[in-house]
C-alpha cells in the first residue's frame, strides 16, 4: 500500500512540463529524456480501489460487504511484466476508472512502491492521451522507459 503526500491544495492536474515531454515523446520517441527528467520532478496520482475482505449474507439473502480493504492496482503485460498504475492528472485517471481513488504522491515514491510491491515498471496514462511504461529500479536513479 502506498501512503499519500497529503497535499491538500492539489487540485488535481497534470503538470504541464510532464504533459508536453509526454506530447514530444508521443511525436518523437527520440524525445524520451525529456520525459525523464519531467518524471523526476512530477508529482503523480496512484490509483486505490477498494477490495472486497469478507461479505456477508443477510436474513433477506442479499450479499453484503462485512469489510473491504484500500489496494493499488497493478497490470501484467503478455510477457509476464507486472506494473503500478499511475496518472498524471484525475482527467487520465478517471479515464481509466472513475471511482478510484487518487493517491498524490512524487513520482520517486510511486516508483519505490511499485518495486515494494514486485512490479517492474509504472504504468502512467494507461488510457491515455500518452500511454508510457517506466521501468523502475536502483531506488535514486531515474525511471528508464522499457516499452512505448
Amino acid at each position: 500500500m502506498i501512503a499519500g503526500a497529503g497535499a491538500p491544495d492539489d487540485a488535481g492536474l497534470a503538470d504541464p512540463a510532464l504533459v508536453a515531454a509526454l506530447a514530444a515523446y508521443d511525436a518523437d520517441p527520440a524525445r524520451e529524456p525529456e520525459v525523464l527528467a519531467a518524471l523526476g520532478e512530477a508529482r503523480l496520482l496512484v490509483p486505490v480501489v477498494a477490495q472486497l475482505g469478507e461479505a456477508e449474507t443477510g436474513p433477506d439473502g442479499l450479499v453484503r460487504d462485512k469489510s473491504a480493504d484500500m489496494a493499488t492496482v497493478s497490470m501484467r503485460s503478455a510477457d509476464g511484466r507486472l506494473a503500478l498504475l499511475a496518472f498524471t492528472s484525475l482527467e487520465t485517471l478517471h479515464r481509466w476508472d472513475p471511482q478510484a481513488r487518487p493517491v498524490p504522491v512524487p513520482a520517486r515514491t510511486a516508483a519505490l512502491a511499485a518495486l515494494q510491491d514486485g512490479a517492474e515498471a509504472l504504468l502512467l496514462d494507461t488510457a491515455g492521451p500518452v500511454r508510457y511504461v517506466a521501468a523502475v529500479g536502483v531506488p535514486g536513479e531515474h525511471p528508464v522507459t522499457i516499452e512505448r
